[in-house]
């Protein structure tokens, strides 16, 4: 396969100049779909609520990250990969298990860590891992996903499949070693995997104009000649179409992409976490852009939902969000003697697993 030029590969800015109007492209998809992407957003929302409820409650421990804000990036990608397609992600996962079809009961039982999760109730909220999904793991470490990703791509390549990757990251994921090292063997190998970037603004604590000398991140893509866009993150169609464009070309082409997604953060880095960093400028202005409160006027103007249409729509979210929780209340905790059940891959001589309790010898 040839390189791909400098010229191919220049980044584009569909936030600034989108090629069709939102009206127009809401008016060509037919009204199931419009329904389905704003049931699909609006059970992420009502679900990662229900998450905060559960955390102040004592019943999720360790740490949690929720997809406030970012539900159209959520589901927009959803919708457009394929189930044979793998995704990576950061620790902030719990929508994109959903959209990868992971029941909801079995990622709100992993959050409880319970043993009908995931990951069977050892690995939490940040390490939600289903391979029957391919969802291939949330990563605490920042931007430890990369590496693994860029690997799964490579082994694509190798058998001749024509599955692709997604490697989704934070923004301050692309200030790291690992980011400019996978997208270079990205391009350099040409391998069918998109990088995406959910940039929420404020990486952690920090904005990305004070971490970034380059900060609008899309145009990183050019220094791997590499194709780089950027999209409205709040905007589930344009996510959906965008990010369907770039994974047809690297399932045809074998030609990576990068896509930033620029959404609004709508709480703290995580559940702890009061941002107090955050101006009532930035706060005013995330809430302003919330996807639900966009999709759902949109539908009613449209006419594709109405009030009772819409109250029915929420309460049927809200009973299967309920049954997620019961599923996880009810489920039982991991037995302690499988707590060494997964430290190998295979079984090794000598393998020590004596609890904390257990004797040292026995008679």
């Amino acid at each position: 396969m040839a390189p791909t030029s400098p010229a191919e590969a220049s980044p584009v800015d569909r936030t600034a100049s989108p090629t069709t109007s939102f009206a127009s492209r809401v008016a060509a998809e037919t009204p199931e779909t419009l329904r389905k992407l704003y049931r699909d957003m609006l059970f992420v929302r009502r679900f990662e609520e229900r998450t905060a409820q559960s955390y102040q409650q004592a019943k999720i421990g360790g740490y949690c990250h929720l997809n406030l804000g970012e539900e159209a990036t959520v589901v927009g990608l959803g919708a457009a990969m394929r189930p044979t397609d793998y995704l990576f992600t950061n620790y902030r996962e719990h929508g994109y298990a959903l959209a990868k079809g992971i029941p909801p009961g079995r990622v709100m039982a992993e959050l409880y860590g319970r043993a009908t999760g995931t990951s069977k109730g050892w690995g939490g909220s940040m390490h939600m891992y289903d391979t029957a999904t391919r969802l291939l793991g949330g990563y605490a470490i920042v931007g430890g996903q990369l590496p693994l990703a860029v690997g799964a791509a490579l082994a694509i390549d190798y058998r001749g499949g024509d599955e692709v990757v997604v490697c989704q990251m934070g923004e301050g994921t692309t200030n790291i070693g690992a980011f400019h090292e996978s997208l270079n063997l990205a391009a350099l190998w040409h391998l069918p995997i998109v990088f995406l970037v959910v940039n929420n603004y404020t990486g952690m604590g920090t904005t990305v104009e004070k971490s970034s000398a380059e900060p609008d991140l899309w145009k990183r893509a050019a220094a791997y000649r590499m194709r780089g866009e950027r999209v409205d993150g709040t905007d589930v169609l344009a996510v959906r179409d965008t990010a369907r464009e770039l994974i047809d070309a690297a399932r045809r082409d074998g030609t990576p992409a990068l896509l930033e997604a620029v959404s609004h953060r709508l709480k703290g880095h995580s559940v702890v976490d009061p941002a107090r960093y955050r101006t009532e400028e930035a706060v005013s202005a995330a809430r302003s852009h919330d996807p639900i409160d966009r999709w759902q006027r949109t539908l009613l103007e449209t006419g594709v939902l109405d009030e009772d249409s819409a109250t029915a729509l929420e309460s049927a979210v809200a009973a299967e969000v309920a049954a997620a929780v019961e599923f996880a209340d009810t489920s039982p905790h991991p037995e302690p003697s499988s707590l060494f059940d997964y430290t190998y891959a295979s079984p090794v001589p000598g393998d020590s697993r004596r609890l904390p309790a257990d004797p040292l010898f026995t008679a």
